[in-house]
């Protein structure tokens, strides 16, 4: 699938792009019927090889290595709606940023928000972070992470939406009320952040955004939940953020492809000594 001059422009300029209706119904269907015989779960509890998770005490759950809870989630690691957008994005093809594969997922995880539940501002083009950056040099893209968040359940006013900095990811700069809306373990927001603006989504839909995009959520105030997936792609030479490894039941039945991008890297072992 070759990558809409559009969408290539938009994301240079604003640091995402929306793709509607990436997933189908069907798919969509599927995921959420999967994540349901996997909750509920409490930070620190394990459900097979995925693993429940929070980064504080108010932003709700995450699922941690959400591609080994079935066939349904390993279909994402190389979707066609979105692949060659991250393999643009990312870049390196004839580099040796290919020399093990052409990316690697460093975290893949779904995230349940509920009521009261929201997580404050993060990252941004200052100060500089290598693992998160955006560049484009050379005439390619040089990003060292472009995120895929899934919406598997419609997310309008009042459910707690992403929200993005537009531009942000080019800043010198840090946003000057950045430090009192930003992450805190006891819980933040986005909301009321100047130059913020809140990414409203369809079940199915898809943002693709720069790790480097100054971002976080609004606060859910409807009843229910948020549903979506995350998945943070990079160079083929990264690492895996919290420490996860994939299960040899995993590796076992991916295709080459997708193994190429979960394990990109083989361990060099020592022969036993004489």
């Amino acid at each position: 699938m070759t990558v809409d001059d559009l969408d290539t422009y938009l994301f240079d300029l604003k640091g995402y792009v929306l793709k509607k209706q990436a997933l189908s119904c069907d798919e969509v269907v599927e995921l959420n019927t999967q994540l349901d015989t996997i909750l509920p779960l409490e930070p620190g509890e394990w459900s097979g090889n995925v693993h429940a998770h929070s980064y504080g005490t108010n932003d709700g759950l995450n699922l941690q290595q959400i591609y080994e809870a079935g066939i349904p989630f390993e279909r994402l690691i190389d979707h066609p709606s979105w692949i060659d957008h991250i393999k643009l994005f990312v870049g390196g093809e004839g580099t040796f940023d290919y020399h093990h594969g052409p990316l690697f997922i460093d975290e893949c995880f779904a995230h349940i928000r509920q009521a009261g539940e929201a997580i404050g501002l993060h990252s941004g083009g200052y100060p500089p972070i290598h693992r998160n950056q955006f560049r484009y040099h050379g005439g390619r893209f040089m990003c060292g992470q472009v995120n895929v968040l899934m919406a598997l359940t419609d997310i309008g006013p009042g459910d707690g939406g992403t929200m993005v900095i537009p531009g942000s990811h080019k800043s010198n700069f840090s946003h000057p009320h950045f430090e009192h809306f930003k992450m805190k373990s006891e819980g933040s927001s986005v909301d009321g952040v100047d130059g913020a603006e809140v990414v409203n989504m369809s079940a199915g839909d898809v943002l693709i955004f720069v790790d480097g995009i100054s971002h976080g959520s609004a606060k859910r105030i409807n009843p229910g939940e948020r549903r979506v997936i995350i998945f943070r792609y990079g160079p083929s030479w990264g690492n895996f953020r919290h420490g996860y490894q994939p299960s040899n039941e995993l590796l076992d039945r991916l295709t080459s492809e997708r193994r190429s991008i979960v394990q990109p890297q083989h361990s060099l072992l020592r022969p036993p000594r004489g």
